[in-house]
């Protein structure tokens, strides 16, 4: 089911003296089963952007539609939107509470009026979905690894069966090993299931390698929507923004300058090691200045 932003704008503490415009005229159209990449620096709206996209907050201006219908509706139902469009906030080892992973993971279809069954039913697919293993179901969440937690935070929006699911910074505060196992958890999530993944982050790495499609935020605007390889292509105008393109990138501009013969637009280890084995594997090759490579 798509997400249509209709020319959103957000104001904070509006009609006051400390008036803050987080979004500006924004439009946007998410089709079922992308996966796609939000980016932007600190203050540049995205969160601001996709707690609008489930109805936490509500436009100043414009309009959010849902499967075609207006959420801010009177008549429409926020607690179904909900369910079907799933956020996982920054940090999201601060949304557990319960008294063991299993029952937090059951607050939300709880929260839906399931039956009891189809309520632990739903947590257990959950939780083997984020690879958690049973011995943790029952533990404390908060004697969990940082990795673990987010597992477990990931598994209670699951829970929920959403169609949308939102991750804001999902990996902030792990270390390499377990950003990877996150991301690389999100990856086959969206390859499992077809659902629409949005991945809200700041790593031009971590967006390059995984998603179809990035939309860049600045000063509340979207600024470029386009898959990564355009995107990344206007380098100078993202390190304007306080960004920059995934370091695969500027490794290719660096040989192509030292006169080796690449192409610069690859956006991650796989591309960028296909191009350098194509033009370096080549027996006796020389650069583009005539020199032997050694």
């Amino acid at each position: 089911m798509s997400i249509i932003v209709d020319h959103v704008s957000h104001i904070y503490e509006a009609d006051t003296n400390m008036a803050v415009k987080a979004l500006d005229d924004v439009n946007l159209v998410i089709r079922d089963g992308e996966f796609i990449g939000l980016i932007g620096h600190t203050g540049s709206g995205k969160s601001t952007l996709v707690q609008h996209l489930n109805g936490l907050m509500k436009a100043t201006e414009g309009h959010i539609y849902f499967d075609g219908k207006d959420i801010d509706d009177s008549d429409y139902n926020k607690k179904e939107l909900r369910s079907k469009v799933g956020l996982v906030f920054q940090y999201p080892e601060h949304q557990l509470f319960e008294i063991d992973v299993f029952t937090d993971v059951c607050f939300g279809p709880k929260n839906l009026g399931l039956e009891e069954k189809e309520v632990q039913l739903r947590a257990f697919e959950a939780l083997k979905q984020v690879g958690l293993e049973d011995e943790y179901f029952y533990q404390s969440p908060f004697d969990l690894s940082g990795g673990q937690k987010r597992r477990v935070a990931i598994a209670g929006v699951l829970a929920m069966k959403p169609e949308v699911l939102i991750l804001d910074e999902p990996t902030a505060g792990l270390d390499p090993k377990g950003r990877d196992e996150i991301l690389g958890l999100i990856a086959s999530l969206r390859e499992k299931t077809g659902m629409t993944i949005i991945l809200v982050s700041h790593n031009m790495d971590d967006v390059a390698e995984y998603v179809d499609r990035i939309v860049v935020m600045n000063h509340g605007r979207k600024v470029f929507d386009d898959v990564p390889k355009t995107v990344f292509s206007h380098v100078e105008e993202l390190e304007a923004m306080g960004l920059a393109a995934p370091q695969v990138s500027y490794l290719m501009h660096t040989l192509q300058k030292e006169g080796f013969d690449v192409r610069t637009d690859a956006t991650t280890i796989a591309e960028a090691t296909e191009e350098i084995l194509r033009v370096f594997g080549r027996s006796g090759h020389t650069s583009t200045e005539g020199g032997p490579v050694r």
